[in-house]
């Protein structure tokens, strides 16, 4: 039998790219997804495609929601999984200003709830917990798994709970749970209101004459950025130890926002201080100034390091950004909304 793997947040960035991988690998997966009025199924619609009238499908989308413990409870009796791996979240910073409540009741609480199903069910089962550097905020760099925590943001402080939960299920149950304190790791795949997406795809509507003006705040925000694909591999790789641990997943190169911008402007022939413009509505109440992480461990015990640096990871998300935009007005697919 096929190892089974549960992801939360298989419509994300990151449960895409995971999803892919263990199909690989020969697993069946099965995503949870909420209930939605229109398709938000967009970034694994190949998979599903693929599988769609195959009467040995290996992947499938299951219904139930990180704020409601009975639906994982549920869906855990039903499938018991070898591995889950908790991708699901509100993942973006500056709105969880905005709704720091749904933002802690998702993020945090949702571990919980987790933790306390597989309790509730009696699976053997390895859990990753999908942490984030954020949880290190205003931490001198550069961070490993030593480094103490200072988080900056409501959602900062959301992963900073899941974190300790994780660590206190495994250490008072004897739960195999991993954390990945993963930095920022980009794709063609991530949300167009994260700054590199904001960032590439404002130059390839500039390029093509769609768009005037790119708008943004803080460009002295100095960011460690991988590729995601090679980082899910990372998450894989800590559930297939004897023993769970937690591991800092990182390139250790720091680059400003600053710098990116004119990278993706330079990959296009065109000068950035021609377009960007700054807009104090988009600076944070709270700044993280600077993330570069330490990911030594990963690398002894893991065997894990990255292959794909800063300069290439902009060529890929510049090009496939102006790609994806050619494509569109090919197709007469032409969006004319004005997007900053």
């Amino acid at each position: 039998m096929p190892k089974r793997a549960l992801i939360t947040g298989i419509t994300g960035q990151d449960g895409s790219y995971l999803a892919e991988l263990l199909l690989g690998k020969g697993y069946e997966v099965h995503g949870i997804r909420r209930r939605s009025s229109s398709f938000n199924t967009s970034r694994i619609d190949h998979l599903i495609n693929d599988f769609r009238h195959d009467k040995d499908a290996r992947l499938f989308l299951q219904y139930a929601d990180l704020t409601d413990s009975t639906s994982l409870i549920k869906l855990l009796y039903l499938l018991q999984p070898d591995e889950i791996y908790n991708l699901g979240a509100q993942s973006h910073v500056h709105v969880s200003f905005e709704i720091p409540e749904y933002t802690c009741d998702v993020t945090g609480l949702g571990m919980i709830r987790i933790l306390e199903a597989v309790r509730e069910t009696g699976i053997k089962t390895r859990i990753y917990q999908a942490s984030s550097s954020e949880m290190f905020g205003s931490t001198p760099p550069p961070q490993s798994e030593k480094s103490p925590f200072h988080p900056r943001s409501p959602y900062a402080c959301a992963k900073v709970f899941a974190y300790h939960a994780a660590v206190n299920y495994r250490e008072s149950y004897g739960m195999y749970v991993c954390n990945g304190i993963l930095f920022n790791h980009e794709s063609p795949r991530r949300g167009e209101n994260f700054v590199t997406r904001k960032v590439t795809r404002a130059v390839a509507r500039i390029k093509r004459g769609l768009q005037d003006k790119l708008y943004l705040g803080n460009l002295e925000a100095r960011r460690d950025w991988g590729y995601a694909p090679e980082y899910v591999e990372a998450m894989w790789q800590m559930l297939q130890q004897d023993k769970p641990d937690d591991y800092v997943i990182a390139t250790g190169e720091s680059r400003s926002v600053e710098e990116f911008v004119i990278a993706a402007f330079d990959r296009a022939e065109m000068d950035w201080r021609k377009y960007v413009e700054i807009d104090p509505v988009y600076y944070r109440p709270a700044e993280v100034d600077l993330l570069a992480g330490d990911a030594s461990k990963a690398k002894a015990l893991l065997g894990w390091e990255p292959q794909v640096r800063f300069p290439e990871l902009v060529r890929i998300l510049v090009d496939a950004d102006i790609k994806l935009l050619d494509e569109q007005l090919a197709r007469g697919e032409l969006a004319n909304e004005y997007s900053n």
